[in-house]
Parts: structure tokens; C-alpha cells; sequence
């Protein structure tokens, strides 16, 4: 991608660098003592040609009290910004910033500029814009497990979300749906992402995890109370844990660290969190079992794992066998699945689960209503069954 980096200083900002003597005006230090001055958050836009992003400016006053009016400084053609409120009193606006389809990729410098009677202030704006690619644009993408939207990851790292929003999923800053991918807030560069019921996490290429969205049952793992509205930008799991592995169920996460050890987070109503209890965690708990996993996949409140030598585990609800150990006895702490296979990959939906084993073969257990065990029936399985062939 080639980097524009725009450097034309807006006669705002001119002002602002070279003071209010230098565009005809009084330095805002001769003035009364009144003053104000702008922050953005995240501070830094990643966005594909055609798509919207949102900052919120914060306005931080000492005793100026009026009208701050708003705009977009040094923006290209094709790039436009508009403030809601555009003539704030108090201390907050939401930019959203639109990126034409026309729009070349690469670096932009813009600025927010404010202007009042207490005078002019600016403060700095990056927008990176990604070529949208024609829809090949994104590496991987993640499903949401049993919910309504979706993410994708860009080669350069950068998380695009789009779907519902209703609890902050997308990661915008908002809680607007959104019919096409929109950036995910912060600047953070990831390496995978993993999509729940209403919450997305994401693993930086450092190993820190970050989510978002839905929070009712700690699954944001952020050590906080949990909130019913949602965080709609991303936060930091608590913890300094560094992961390799990332997993989101309906409503709890988990992580597998480099050295094999499990933790989960969040809801814990059916022990899908492992840990021996059923009891919810906003911070992440080890996973009971001393067991070292390669992998981890989590369903709508079961958990699964895979050990380095393929051995599947699972753990929470089982009321449909989706733990695959020949019962439908719910268990809040690793069991076996049955069989003695040996996976080299596994999946888990909302009441199933399926791995596929070193000679390529695919087996599936647990809820079977629609045939989604791929075994030629509807009949609930409670141990691996081979996917008939095709």
C-alpha cells in the first residue's frame, strides 16, 4: 500500500502552531484566563475506501463555558467529517469521519479544529486508509458463535467489524448497526480475532488480549463490573496474560497462553468455564486440570480443547452430549471426549461440537435436530460419530 502522508496545515491550524498574533488575531494568552482544549478517542482511524469511522472528541474546560464549533481540518477530497453535536456547549462530540470509494490508500494527517470566543484550538487526527481489495481484502473472519455479527482482519492487522451493535459490538465507538465493515476503534494491530453472541475479542500481535461489546457476565474479562449497555471500544483483558489462542462462546471467552494453559472468563452458569465451580468471572481463571491445549474452541456454553497429542477435552453444558463423553451430565471441569481420536483440529457451535482427526477424518457429537452431525440422521449423538461421506 502506498503511504500519502498530507502535511497542508489548515489556517486553523496555522494559527494554532504559529499563534493568534500570526493570523491577525490576540495570543490566547493576553486574553482572560477561560480556555478549552480537544482530545480524541481513539486518536487514530483505520478504514477501507468507502467506509465510516467514529472518533469522540472530548472538550476539556477550565471556566469557558459557550460554543465550541467543530470541524474537519486538512481532510483530502473524498474524506468528510461531520460532528454531532457541530456547536457543542458541554463536553462532548461524536466525529464521523466518511471515506469515499475514490480515495487513494495510504497515511493522512488530519486535525479536529475548534473554534470559540476563547479561541482556536486543534488537536491531531491519522487516518490510515486500506484498499477494500473488491471484498478479498481480509485474511480471516470470525463468526459470530450464536449471534448477528461478523469481523474480518486485514493483512496489515487492522480488525473491520460489521452486523449488529446493539451492545458495542463492532467496536466503534457506537452502538449503530452497520451493514458494511467499519474499523474497529484504538489503532491496535491484531492477529486473530474470535466473535460471541455480542462480543468480540481480539489478540495483538504482542500476545495482550482486547475485547468489546457485550459485558453482562464479565465475558470482557476486563476485571470490571459488569455493565448491561456493553463497552463499545475495545479493552484490555486483565491479567497481563499473554495468549496464543483465542476462543468466544455466547457469552464467556477464552485464551490459550503460549505454555498450554486455559483460562476463561465471563458467564460460568453451566462451569463452561472450567474451573470446578459455576460461578461467573469477570477476570480470567485457570482452567481445572494442570491439562496442557494446543487449542481451544467455545460453543454456546460448552468449551473445548485439544491437547498437543490431538486428545479432545470438553467442559459446560452438556444437556445435548455436546461434550462427547457418553452422557448428558453437564461438567464444570475437563472431561475426556470419548473414542481415544486423535484431532488435529476442533469446532464447537452452539449445542455440538466436531473435530477433524490426522487421516482427515470429520466426527461430530452432541445436538443433532437438523442433522448437523452430518451422519445421514436427526439423532442426538453422545460420543464422536463419522461425517458420512459425500
Amino acid at each position: 500500500m502506498s503511504v500519502v502522508r498530507k502535511k497542508s496545515w489548515s489556517l486553523v491550524a496555522c494559527c494554532v502552531a504559529l499563534g493568534a498574533a500570526a493570523c491577525g488575531g490576540k495570543e490566547s494568552g493576553t486574553g482572560p484566563a477561560a480556555d478549552y482544549t480537544l482530545a480524541l478517542a481513539p486518536g487514530a482511524l483505520r478504514m477501507i475506501e468507502g467506509g465510516t469511522g467514529f472518533e469522540t472528541v472530548t472538550i476539556t474546560r477550565t471556566t469557558f463555558t459557550g460554543a465550541v464549533t467543530l470541524s474537519l481540518g486538512n481532510a483530502p477530497a473524498g474524506v468528510t467529517g461531520s460532528f454531532a453535536p457541530a456547536g457543542p456547549t458541554g463536553t462532548s462530540s461524536t466525529l464521523t469521519v466518511s471515506v469515499a470509494a475514490a480515495v487513494t490508500p495510504g497515511v493522512y494527517d488530519l486535525t479536529v479544529d475548534g473554534s470559540a470566543t476563547a479561541g482556536n484550538r486543534s488537536t491531531p487526527l491519522t487516518l490510515t486508509v486500506n484498499s477494500s481489495g473488491g471484498g478479498s481484502s481480509f485474511l480471516a473472519i470470525a463468526l459470530a458463535t450464536v449471534g448477528d455479527h461478523t469481523c474480518g482482519l486485514t493483512s496489515a492487522g487492522a480488525a473491520y467489524c460489521w452486523g449488529r451493535n446493539n451492545f458495542g459490538q463492532l467496536g466503534t465507538g457506537s452502538y449503530t448497526n452497520s451493514t458494511t465493515p467499519v474499523p474497529v476503534a484504538g489503532g491496535l494491530t491484531f492477529s486473530t480475532l474470535a466473535a460471541g453472541s455480542a462480543h468480540t475479542c481480539g489478540l495483538t500481535s504482542a500476545g495482550p488480549a482486547y475485547c468489546w461489546g457485550d459485558d453482562n457476565y464479565g465475558q470482557l474479562g476486563n476485571g470490571a463490573t459488569p455493565v448491561n449497555e456493553g463497552i463499545s471500544t475495545p479493552v484490555a483483558v486483565t491479567g497481563g496474560l499473554t495468549f496464543s489462542a483465542l476462543a468466544a462462546g455466547a457469552v464467556h471467552t477464552c485464551g490459550v497462553t503460549s505454555a498450554g494453559a486455559a483460562y476463561c472468563w465471563g458467564s460460568n452458569f453451566d462451569g463452561q468455564l472450567g474451573t470446578g465451580s459455576t460461578t461467573d468471572s469477570p477476570i480470567p481463571v485457570l482452567v481445572s486440570g494442570a491439562l496442557q491445549f494446543s487449542a481451544l474452541a467455545a460453543g454456546g456454553s460448552h468449551t473445548c480443547g485439544l491437547t498437543s497429542s490431538g486428545a479432545a477435552y470438553c467442559w459446560g453444558s452438556n444437556a445435548s452430549g455436546q461434550l462427547g463423553n457418553g452422557s448428558i451430565t453437564s461438567s464444570s471441569t475437563p472431561v475426556a471426549v470419548s473414542g481415544g481420536l486423535s484431532f488435529t483440529a476442533i469446532a464447537t457451535a452452539d449445542r455440538h461440537s466436531c473435530g477433524r482427526t490426522t487421516s482427515g477424518a470429520a466426527y461430530c457429537w452432541g445436538d443433532n435436530s437438523y442433522g448437523q452431525l452430518g451422519d445421514g440422521t436427526t439423532t442426538q449423538r453422545l460420543v464422536p460419530t463419522a461425517v458420512a461421506s459425500p
